[in-house]
């Protein structure tokens, strides 16, 4: 009888292991709060992920500090960059400072925040920073650049979401001019990941029809 036992609790412990030793699911996370929105819950999951942090602490600072989602990637890339806890980046946010000003006080260059695009033409939202960026900023004259709130939050969740599904970002730009939210994104290119590395590509160059932003 004690054999028995014993084999069961060593067959249990096994199964606990093999469990543990797999990536969990967006829905197995424990956020501490309840999300009914499964989007949602992948998409910060994932931003905790990439930027190596706890995934409820982005969903605390997105509930504490009242932060738009689009502007979670945003603190953590930002505190990456500048090598300073993600508090820290929250603290100047909270002092009035925007996303840009906030970059420049850590001495950070406005080049950090583009990536390579093959698109000749970029219209909305992406079309002025990169038109600017094109014609100065890879010469180093940034002096004259200054990025709204809102573009560098489509600039970082362009990176964000291109790096972390490994999609082209021209193919992300499409998506966002077509007025899709990054939830949205993060969810279509989330199953182009699952079904192959052409798959997050618009066909015909026009990003598939869904949610507005």
């Amino acid at each position: 009888m004690r054999n028995i036992v014993v084999k069961v609790v060593f067959a249990a412990a096994l199964c606990a292991a093999a469990a543990g030793s797999r990536p969990a699911s967006a829905a197995q996370v424990d956020l501490g709060i309840s999300i009914a929105d499964g989007r949602l819950r992948s998409f910060y999951v994932a931003v905790g992920d990439h930027y190596r942090v706890a995934p409820r602490l982005v969903v605390d600072y997105r509930t504490r500090y009242r932060l738009l989602d689009d502007e979670l990637p945003v603190v953590f890339f930002l505190a990456a960059r500048a090598h300073v806890p993600p508090q820290a980046v929250i603290d100047l946010r909270l002092g009035k400072r925007s996303w840009f000003a906030i970059a420049l006080h850590y001495g950070l260059s406005p080049e950090i925040f583009f990536v390579p695009v093959r698109l000749e033409r970029i219209g909305p939202p992406y079309g002025n920073a990169y038109g600017y960026y094109r014609k100065h900023g890879r010469a180093g004259d940034w002096r004259k650049l200054a990025l709204s709130d809102r573009e560098v939050m489509d600039l970082v969740n362009l990176r964000f979401l291109s790096e972390y599904h490994g999609v082209a970002a021209d193919a992300v730009i499409g998506w966002r001019g077509e007025g899709r939210s990054f939830v949205a994104i993060h969810e279509e290119a989330g199953r182009g990941r699952s079904r192959g590395p052409q798959a997050g590509k618009p066909k015909g160059g026009k990003p598939p029809k869904g949610d507005r932003k």
